[in-house]
């Protein structure tokens, strides 16, 4: 595509140089730039990419984007924000793909990766070749503009028809779904998290809030079983399918899942947990909304649909529970242990978690009570501890164990993981509950600088071997 057909795309712009060049990508990490890219400039916490432009003309790049003219040999478009006009120029570069496919946009702070592997799952079942985008499909929840219109493309190219990908608010804070044509926007719950980066629940709500308007999303599906969830219903701009609890009518619970009817259709979902009901239930109407029809969309929901480290049991034929579940949240960790507990088995509950160094260290206490409140025995260990050290992170956990006045459980403090996972696991006995929480799906952990392999799971199945269980 010629430069000057992309500048087209953006409201006030001024042009430099040769206007007429062919653009065949896009990048704005220097690093990464191909032959025919234009590099975008943008400007970041730590780095500017106005900085690093001869690096990326030296590299291959064509053109550049930037805010103010750079004294660099390339023709240049000159914007007054970088960063919200590079997913407009990414999606125009890629052919505009979201406009050739079904986008179903999920936003919340928990349930996002559910949610979407959910609508993949009804999705594909109804006929539509739906892809899924988010945490488990890369580093981060939501791509920057330019990877995430070229995963876009992709899709377009191997003839998907639908995609369902999480959206963080981060994300939209960074405008990196700006010229993303969402056909339906899904907001699953509100709880304490990321406030280190939006500072307080009302801005976080209002980062949030932006993709329920006319410039990103064409109709809503708002799940109505908080206080934010009625919130957003008042706050959005386009057509709004409330959903809440009482749409699974008839609803049972059990470890294994849960079966319900939805708008008079039998469903039996295969995840465990209210929370999961709700998920499957703005899941479902979310696809409705496609056109598929509630018949389809209830056996859909009725496929055994796995999503790793969020409830996952881990069973090698021992006579109690291990779950893995990625919740580093208070509402979160909240909801997983009241599943858990709402089973009334005989047995005790026992969880393992931390939390994450250099984010949002208010909500350390809030975890740690949370935990003391719901569980029988806690055992506090290392998260990604980061560039915090791991014992200083606990000790902020144990304030809010110590601060709950009649704790339900004890606490004991194992900073190693692999230890604290083990730990669990070899005081479990018969009809027990065992959740270990925080890291779900993640393969590795950050202790300082450095990064090593760790999975719950993998770990867990080892001390289940040592125990003398093996599947």
């Amino acid at each position: 595509m010629e430069l000057r057909t992309l500048a087209a795309e953006l409201p006030r712009t001024t042009m430099l140089g040769d206007v007429a060049i062919e653009v065949q990508g896009v990048s704005h990490d220097s690093r990464a730039v191909t032959a025919g890219s234009l590099f975008c400039c943008v400007r970041g916490t730590h780095a500017d990419g106005h900085d690093h432009a001869e690096e990326a003309v030296a590299a291959g790049a064509v053109a550049l984007l930037c805010d103010h003219p750079l004294d660099v040999s390339a023709p240049q478009v000159i914007v007054p924000d970088v960063r919200a006009a590079m997913g407009p120029v990414s999606a125009a570069v890629f052919g505009h793909p979201s406009r050739h496919l079904a986008v179903v946009g999920v936003t919340g702070t928990n349930g996002k990766t559910t949610t979407t592997h959910l609508v993949g799952s009804v999705a594909e079942a109804s006929g539509l070749h739906c892809g899924v985008l988010g945490t488990l499909s890369g580093p981060r929840t939501t791509p920057e503009a330019p990877e995430l219109q070229s995963a876009l493309a992709d899709l377009v190219a191997r003839a998907y028809t639908a995609v369902a990908m999480e959206i963080s608010s981060h994300a939209l804070d960074a405008r990196r779904i700006d010229g993303t044509s969402v056909r339906v926007a899904v907001f699953t719950n509100l709880g304490r998290d990321h406030l280190d980066h939006h500072g307080t629940m009302d801005r976080y709500f209002e980062a949030k809030a932006r993709l329920f308007q006319p410039a990103y999303a064409r109709e809503a599906v708002v799940v109505v079983d908080d206080d934010w969830g009625r919130r957003m219903v008042e706050r959005a701009t386009v057509p709004v399918t409330v959903v809440g609890i009482d749409d699974a009518e008839d609803l049972h619970l059990d470890m294994d899942g849960s079966t319900f009817r939805w708008r008079g259709h039998e469903v039996s979902l295969s995840l465990p947990g209210r929370f999961n009901v709700l998920n499957a239930l703005a899941a479902g109407a979310a696809v409705s909304l496609l056109g598929v029809s509630d018949d389809e969309v209830a056996r859909g929901l009725s496929i055994p649909v796995r999503v790793p480290g969020r409830m996952e049991r881990i069973d090698a034929g021992q006579p109690f529970a291990v779950v893995v579940d990625y919740a580093h949240t208070p509402d979160g960790l909240a909801a997983v242990l009241t599943t858990a507990k709402s089973l009334g088995t005989s047995g005790r509950l026992v969880v393992v978690f931390g939390c994450g160094g250099e984010r949002d260290a208010a909500k350390r206490p809030e975890m740690g009570a949370v935990a003391a409140d719901l569980a029988d025995h806690v055992i506090l260990t290392a998260d990604n501890s980061r560039g915090e050290p791991t014992d200083a992170i606990i000790a902020q956990i144990v304030e809010g164990v110590d601060g709950v006045a009649q704790p339900r459980a004890d606490h004991e403090v194992v900073e190693d993981r692999t230890a604290a996972i083990t730990r669990a696991v070899g005081m479990a006995e018969p009809d027990d509950i065992v959740i270990v929480a925080g890291k779900g799906h993640e393969t590795t952990q950050t202790i300082g600088a450095a990064v090593t392999s760790f999975d719950d799971a993998a770990v867990i199945r080892r001390a289940l071997a040592t125990r003398g269980w093996v599947r």
